[in-house]
């Protein structure tokens, strides 16, 4: 008697949060992206409390213009105790070019104010105490524990979740759920650097408005693209 053979099981479907590429495709993508992309902040400074402070005031701001204010002030005031004399009076001229400069220098006092009385002046390297700093969201959290601490984080903005949704990693709109989508579909080897890939392809190459596809070293992959190189 014949035996019938077993009905392959169909594929199992992906989550309607993940993008239309395959884990070869994303593979592929993160390849190219590492290849072609310098995993480096555009943001000036020497330290970690540089670091932090630089990423609470570049929120709806551009790098040029925090490097523009942070370079004189940094000289000024190095560290928290430094940025905390000066006070948010003492702040402002700082920071009056780039935007919500009042709110920022509340931020700013605030967190240097924590750090001195909670953490000896340091920076803490989890979660949880950075994110109740005065100023610093999940973002700013993420981009200084991935940078500063080499964690595998990934900071999403708004280059991030443009980039992921347009490559078809992510089918996402709000900007949690990239977060958590990238975390799985990203390739362990590039989980480090994913965050600066992303980010710095949608700063100069997959731009909002007119993205240049015609010169991106994706456009074969990127099913978006709008004129393949």
């Amino acid at each position: 008697m014949a035996v019938k053979a077993k009905a392959a099981k169909p594929p199992t479907p992906l989550p309607v949060s993940w993008g239309a590429a395959t884990p070869r495709q994303v593979q592929a993508l993160y390849r190219l992206l590492a290849k072609h992309i310098r995993p480096e902040s555009d943001l000036h400074f020497s330290t970690t409390f540089e670091l932090l402070v630089a990423v609470v005031l570049s929120a709806q701001t551009t790098d040029k213009a925090v490097n523009q204010a942070t370079a004189p002030l940094f000289k000024r005031a190095p560290g928290p105790a430094e940025m905390l004399a000066l006070g948010e009076e003492g702040l402002i001229p700082y920071l009056r070019h780039i935007g919500l400069y009042r709110a920022k220098a509340k931020h700013v006092i605030g967190l240097c104010r924590q750090l001195i009385e909670r953490h000896g002046g340091s920076v803490p390297d989890n979660r949880a105490e950075l994110e109740a700093l005065p100023g610093v969201g999940r973002k700013t959290a993420n981009v200084v524990l991935n940078i500063a601490f080499g964690q595998p984080t990934i900071a999403v903005d708004t280059h991030v979740h443009r980039v992921a949704n347009r490559l078809g990693i992510c089918a996402t709109t709000k900007v949690e759920d990239t977060e958590n989508v990238l975390l799985a579909r990203t390739p362990p080897a590039h989980r480090q650097q994913a965050h600066h890939y992303l980010l710095l392809h949608g700063r100069y190459t997959c731009l909002a408005r007119q993205p240049r596809c015609s010169g991106c070293p994706l456009a074969r992959l990127c099913p978006s693209c709008e004129s393949p190189a």
